[in-house]
């Protein structure tokens, strides 16, 4: 006999492991092609060989058109008043990840030996065709975390849980990918080709496998988001807050109020010191084991490191949030990637490479262990900032404050890895010599930039969640309960005003 599910005072299923899990499926979804970004550098700069500056500037023309892109999907997602069978938020999630199935090999077409003007073209073109399905599915799924529940703790729990669905889907193209497209080269008779100015072994980045394991990436993103689709409920009306059918949505007002929104504004700029340290230390990082400790399969196994520690706080994220707060104990966190983001300056100094990476290593799981906390709950405040904004200016625009944090996070996106390649280029880098002949100085300049990247992105962090995000534990409470007071009213207000109506 089937099990009846347990329901809430609303009819709805009560929330529980299976929304934790459908919830990390669809982020699971969203790296198979998010995490493609990390590559994406890689294979431009060194199987397709463009130079540093062309990929410098293309990159900041797709990322300010990709920041673009997201509050114009956001407001049409807020301004779209049809009725899905599905439900909207649903809905716009199929019809991206249907798009992604294929999109994300697009920007992995292997043409090394095409004109450079074609490369331009097939980057730009691809790219954004990419851009705009991963928006599509992206922006109402992280938009949809506020509509599961309205409890802190469980939005916790979703916002660690889409983290623990973010990291699966990391391991695939920063741990086993790296091992897959890169080959040592060795002569007929099995002995190691060496570059003849530098000594290296030669190493090859194998491009079309890039190519298949897009696609293959692909299908597995797409079976993450219809199981999410399937199986996740949402317990909050995507249509809570009324508005006038007639009045035109206006984007400049949901951006003035975006800005007026300190915990949105505060998580945005913790987030985008993430992204300007973290992610655009992702390419630096990888040539910097390729040049440095000649050793590139080995980058994604590092960086996983860094996140690992965030499933020492997952079994207590819950307990820990009710307890002291997601700000408080996130800021705490922060400090202590801190003191990891200055460790990472003593790596270089080491003369024994073998020591520099053990150093190296240290840093990165003490700066991991602080980011930690914040890795599990950085969701879950965008959620708290969407009610924020419903609280302050009466009007509950999921979408569009989840794009315009998503604005702002890829325009970090952008200009973090353009200034990066452009630095690397300033370093000595030089796209034509490919990993294994670049200079020692370049090698060695590559572990500097890694360990600045990683301490801007803490101080940034800081700056975003002690001193702009202002929802601390006193005032969500406070928060919280108003607006559940003000959901209350409108519940009954709503059968009132139906029988005024009908006698009418």
């Amino acid at each position: 006999m089937k099990k009846e599910p347990i329901l809430d005072a609303n009819g709805k299923r009560k929330f529980g492991m299976l929304d934790k899990f459908a919830y990390a499926a669809g982020d699971f979804g969203c790296n198979m092609s998010f995490s493609l970004k990390s590559t994406v550098q890689t294979f431009w700069l060194v199987y397709m060989m463009l130079e540093t500056g062309l990929l410098s500037a293309l990159l900041l023309v797709v990322q300010i058109w990709d920041a673009i892109n997201d509050p114009m999907i956001g407001s049409m997602i807020d301004a779209d008043r049809r009725k899905y069978k599905m439900g909207k938020f649903k809905t716009y999630i199929l019809i991206g990840a249907c798009g992604l199935l294929v999109a994300g090999a697009l920007v992995f077409i292997p043409a090394p030996n095409a004109a450079v003007w074609l490369k331009a073209i097939l980057f730009i073109v691809g790219y954004i065709i990419w851009d705009a399905c991963y928006t599509i599915a992206n922006v109402p799924y992280g938009s949809m975390l506020s509509l599961v529940t309205e409890d802190a703790g469980e939005r916790a729990q979703l916002s660690t849980w889409r983290s623990v669905g973010s990291m699966v889907g990391n391991i695939l193209p920063n741990v086993i990918l790296p091992f897959l497209i890169w080959e040592k080269v060795f002569d007929e008779n099995g002995n190691p080709v060496l570059d003849p100015d530098t000594g290296k072994q030669v190493q090859n980045l194998l491009g079309d496998r890039v190519f298949w394991a897009a696609l293959i990436m692909g299908v597995l993103g797409f079976i993450g988001f219809i199981f999410m689709i399937k199986k996740i409920t949402l317990r909050v009306d995507e249509n809570s807050i009324k508005v006038n059918e007639n009045e035109k949505f206006n984007v400049f007002k949901a951006f003035g109020n975006f800005m007026k929104n300190r915990p949105a504004v505060g998580a945005t700029i913790a987030a985008m010191g993430m992204f300007l340290g973290m992610q655009s230390a992702t390419t630096a990082n990888t040539i910097m084991f390729a040049t440095y400790f000649e050793q590139p399969s080995l980058s994604g196994v590092v960086m996983v490191v860094g996140f690992l520690p965030m499933f020492l706080f997952m079994p207590f994220i819950k307990k820990i949030v009710n307890k002291y707060g997601k700000k408080e104990a996130s800021v705490l966190g922060t400090i202590v990637s801190l003191v990891g983001g200055a460790l990472m300056f003593v790596f270089p100094l080491c003369e024994n490479k073998s020591v520099g990476l053990i150093i190296y290593m240290i840093a990165l799981v003490i700066y991991g262990i602080g980011m930690g906390v914040y890795t599990c709950v950085s969701w879950a405040m965008m959620g708290d900032a969407i009610d924020y904004n419903e609280w302050k200016f009466g009007t509950r625009e999921e979408g569009t404050i989840y794009s315009l944090h998503s604005f702002f996070r890829k325009l970090a996106q952008g200009i973090g890895p353009s200034l990066v390649l452009l630095v690397m280029g300033a370093l000595g880098y030089v796209a034509k010599l490919q990993t294994h002949g670049q200079s020692p100085e370049t090698a060695y300049n590559m572990c500097w930039l890694v360990a600045a990247l990683y301490a801007v992105s803490a101080i940034l962090q800081l700056i975003g969640l002690a001193f702009v995000y202002n929802l601390d534990k006193k005032k969500l409470e406070q928060m919280t309960a108003e607006l559940a007071e003000r959901h209350a009213a409108n519940a009954e207000a709503e059968p009132v005003a139906a029988t005024t109506e009908a006698a009418e």
